[in-house]
């Protein structure tokens, strides 16, 4: 069993990502707001205090302030399942803004949904 964990760059793909999810039979999603290293201090500090801001802001979209940090303890072999969901929904994970997935072991967990058997 694994906590995966997605962090969703594009937040106005979420519905459609926890649609194709449940397509998938996955359940138990739970969504959290974030925002990245970066985009936390270009808000914070001018790109003269800290030199690499400047780079960096040329690679952030002005216009999304947040994203979503999306965890699911699932089962290893539905993996697959939401790869394939982050894909359709979202982008390619090899695609520039697609965001990151990994995955961390879990050795318990009670309670978990299931959609059928």
């Amino acid at each position: 069993m694994k906590l995966l964990v997605y962090v969703l760059s594009q937040p106005d793909k979420l519905d459609a990502l926890l649609a194709a999810l449940a397509a998938e039979r996955i359940c138990g999603a739970t969504v959290l707001e974030s925002r990245g290293m970066a985009r936390h201090l270009s808000h914070l500090h001018d790109a003269d205090e800290i030199p690499i801001l400047s780079s960096l802001r040329s690679f952030l979209n002005p216009e999304v302030t947040q994203g979503n940090l999306i965890l699911i303890v699932i089962e290893d072999e539905k993996i697959p399942s939401v790869l394939a969901a982050i894909e359709s929904a979202v982008l390619p994970l090899d695609e520039p803004d697609s965001g990151i997935v990994f995955t961390i072991p879990v050795d318990f967990a009670k309670g978990l949904c299931s959609i059928g058997s």
